[in-house]
């Protein structure tokens, strides 16, 4: 692996947790240096979500060339060779992905959809609040993980671990 790792995020509509992943990784990495994020989904609707982006903006992260796009992209030659291909929407874990060039390592990350929550317009923003906290304490771990000291199998069942801790939990792992 590069000193730099490529990580995908990916969901199935590329419009909010996928799209939130992204942007998180890029922006813990202005400070580490160790990772660069993407995002796709394996049926784009094209459109990020508008609370997502609020999200972001709330907390001052880029959302400069976010966009809702296909995996397809990131399965061709020339594409961005992954280091990491990560599964943020149980559907999406489910379908049948792309040949990643590179073989790279793979987790499923599920969080809930915070854009399905129906209610009032709090009840909305606090899903997509819960879904970036979500994303990034498993991120933080990700990015704090000793890679150089990790055989392959070692880093793997990290990876899963990370999207099997209990959310109330991931901060303290």
């Amino acid at each position: 692996m590069s000193d730099v790792k490529n990580a995908l995020f990916l969901c199935t509509g590329n419009s909010a947790r996928s799209i939130m992943a992204e942007a998180i990784m890029n922006d813990i990495s202005i400070n580490k240096g160790r990772f660069r994020g993407f995002s796709a989904g394996s049926m784009p609707n094209g459109t990020v979500n508008p609370l997502a982006i609020e999200q972001l903006q709330n907390l001052h992260l880029s959302t400069a060339g976010l966009r809702s796009k296909s995996w397809e992209e990131f399965a061709v030659p020339g594409a961005p060779q992954m280091d990491f291909v990560f599964t943020v929407c149980d559907n999406a874990a489910g379908e049948v992905c792309p040949v990643w060039p590179g073989q790279p390592l793979t987790a499923h990350w599920g969080i809930p959809d915070p854009a399905a929550v129906e209610g009032s317009d709090f009840e909305k923003h606090r899903a997509f609040v819960e879904a970036f906290r979500q994303l990034r304490n498993r991120i933080e771990l990700l990015v704090n993980l000793p890679l150089d000291k990790l055989d392959h199998i070692a880093l793997q069942k990290h990876l899963d671990d990370i999207g099997r801790v209990p959310e109330t939990a991931a901060s303290q792992v």
